[in-house]
């Protein structure tokens, strides 16, 4: 199986890199593992191209029309306002039987079935959004299954995308509350450690070290909500001792309306998607 990727930028090369770094296998759990072999890119220039095949030891080419002509499986990793011309491009010597992924933000099924001159519900289509996390292997990708694609191009899809993290398989409606609580937040959960290593500092601690235990204490939370399986509250609720340090955090936070807030700015995403 040939797996092609037309943009070799991050998204991109987080991908390739977690596929060759644990062995996707090819046609299941007990197929062969993709390889370099295996994998075909194109980039604008070759700067990108030379950089990326030294990289990964894949064959790349400037050519989108050759990497769409070789791929069984296609990866769109272009931003959406390259996206049409990429589609025009290829749609003459993209195979019927070809799976293509696209990781364009905004861009619906239909939509890029309508790039395509294809047909929605004939087209083997996926549509995934990862987040920047996917460039440590921890990302989170919505992977939303076209109509025209079968159980098969969903495992396929699946495994292709866990091998930078973990996906969760969504329905359309759903895609832009996706991209708001899993494609945005990256940049509240920063925000979010800047500010408790700048209070950290504020007490006295080098702002190096306020980095690092703002990012754990983050991290492992993360980690302990999705082993436990526990309510984020319960969570909560077993950090505040009565009259301890951590309720009168809470209450400060509480008080700065923090929920309301967080609540409001992923409003706020969501909105900003549907207008794309």
């Amino acid at each position: 199986m040939k797996i092609g990727f037309i943009g070799l930028g991050n998204m991109a090369t987080a991908i390739i890199g977690g596929l060759l770094a644990k062995g996707m296998a090819a046609t299941g759990e007990d197929g062969p593992a993709i390889t370099a072999a295996d994998i075909i890119g194109s980039a604008k220039t070759p700067e990108t191209c030379q950089a990326q095949a030294q990289r990964f030891a894949i064959a790349t080419t400037t050519d989108n029309r050759e990497v769409a002509t070789a791929a069984d499986v296609l990866v769109l990793a272009v931003k959406p306002m390259f996206f049409p011309e990429v589609a025009r491009e290829i749609a003459g010597t993209l195979r019927e039987d070809t799976l293509v992924i696209s990781i364009a933000a905004g861009l619906t099924v239909e939509r890029i079935a309508q790039l395509f001159g294809r047909d929605a519900d004939s087209f083997r289509l996926m549509r995934c959004m990862p987040n920047t996390p996917a460039l440590v292997g921890a990302g989170c990708t919505a992977v939303v299954r076209g109509p025209g694609a079968t159980d098969s191009d969903a495992a396929l899809c699946t495994r292709l995308m866990d091998s930078c993290g973990r996906t969760i398989l969504i329905p359309e409606r759903l895609m832009d509350a996706a991209s708001a609580v899993a494609g945005s937040s990256p940049a509240f959960a920063f925000m979010f450690i800047e500010a408790l290593a700048d209070g950290a500092v504020e007490a006295g601690m080098p702002r190096a070290q306020a980095y690092q235990f703002a990012a754990a204490a983050l991290a492992g939370s993360a980690q302990l909500l999705l082993e436990t399986g526990q309510h984020p509250g319960q969570l909560k609720d077993m950090v505040c001792s009565p009259g301890g340090t951590t309720i009168e955090g809470v209450k400060a936070l509480e008080d700065g309306a923090f929920r309301a807030t967080v609540m409001d700015a992923v409003g706020a995403c969501v909105e900003k998607a549907r207008q794309l």
